[in-house]
């Protein structure tokens, strides 16, 4: 944890704050910070800014915090994934916010466990959690915004361009096709399919969306290696 995310929730009065249970276990155990001592924090959607531990009683932390900085670089990047699986979701969405990615959709897929949709991990507290790690990791205060897209279709025909926006539609997919472009600093949406591959019926509704197909190199990745390399390679990451 390299930030004190902090959820307006948790303001006292005025600039105090009181850490909630896992934050303050993390400042005890892990900070092993005590009264008077400095860290950084950040405010949920807001900034971040300097915090000053000011009582400890038990694991009751309170501490003194105001923003004075502006959120941290996110990248211009829409994130279009097929729902992996569960063990990896969680993995892939603290990968995702920590790589500054703001604008998240899990999509459906032919090839994507019809089981996988039926996982307590989609819970909306459960997301949010891991995308809270990826923000405590980088020190970034803004979360990222998910939904969920249980139809392929309905969403690619209907929905998909207006989400999507201004900027270079790519598909992550193996194949005779040029090359993924790399160091891109502007606006992009990157689309990644499960572990199996898009089918050509998907290829073919997101290239109607003005979508092209993109190689990564000659290896086969799973999606877990495969977010951080593609957008590693994609985006110039500041």
């Amino acid at each position: 944890m390299n930030l004190l995310l902090l959820h307006p929730d948790q303001r006292l009065d005025g600039d105090r704050w009181r850490l909630d249970d896992r934050q303050a276990t993390h400042v005890r155990s892990v900070l092993k910070l005590a009264e008077g001592d400095h860290c950084r924090a950040g405010l949920l959607d807001e900034g971040t800014g300097q915090a000053v531990i000011e009582s400890i009683k038990n694991n009751e932390i309170e501490i003194s915090f105001k923003v004075d900085s502006k959120p941290v670089f996110a990248l211009p990047l829409n994130l279009l994934l097929a729902l992996p699986r569960p063990k990896m979701l969680k993995r892939l969405l603290v990968d995702a916010a920590s790589l500054g990615i703001k604008n998240i959709v899990l999509v459906n897929a032919a090839k994507v466990d019809k089981s996988y949709w039926q996982t307590p991990n989609l819970k909306g507290d459960l997301l949010r959690e891991k995308l809270l790690l990826g923000l405590e990791q980088a020190g970034d205060p803004v979360m990222p915004r998910l939904r969920l897209a249980p139809r392929f279709r309905p969403f690619v025909e209907d929905e998909l361009d207006q989400w999507a926006g201004p900027g270079r539609r790519l598909v992550a997919h193996p194949g005779p096709f040029p090359e993924l472009p790399r160091g891109l600093d502007e606006p992009a949406t990157l689309a990644i399919g499960p572990e199996g591959g898009w089918t050509p019926f998907e290829v073919a509704l997101l290239e109607q969306q003005g979508f092209g197909c993109h190689r990564f190199g000659s290896r086969i990745l799973r999606v877990e290696t495969a977010l951080p390399a593609l957008v590693g390679a994609l985006m110039r990451l500041p």
